[in-house]
C-alpha cells in the first residue's frame, strides 16, 4: 500500500507541475520579462522564425531546483 501512495504523490506533484506550466503558457506574454532576457535567441526571416529562450530556462530551471530542494529538506 505504501508503493501506491507514493505513486499518488508523484502524480499530484506532476499535476501541479502542469498547471504551473499550463499558466505560464496562458499568461506567459503579460509578464514582461519572460522570453525577452539577454541571452535569449530570437531569428526572424522572410519565411522563418526561430526562438530559443535559452537565459528564461535556465533561469526557471534554478527557480524550479530550488523549490524541489526546500521540499526534499524535510
Amino acid at each position: 500500500m505504501g508503493e501506491l501512495s507514493a505513486f499518488g504523490k508523484i502524480l499530484i506533484f506532476f499535476g501541479i507541475i502542469m498547471i504551473v506550466v499550463g499558466g505560464l503558457f496562458l499568461f506567459g506574454s503579460k509578464i514582461p520579462f519572460i522570453g525577452r532576457l539577454p541571452g535569449d535567441i530570437a531569428i526572424q526571416k522572410k519565411n522563418f522564425s526561430f526562438y530559443f529562450p535559452i537565459t528564461t530556462g535556465i533561469i526557471i530551471s534554478i527557480i524550479l531546483s530550488f523549490i524541489m530542494w526546500l521540499f526534499s529538506r524535510r
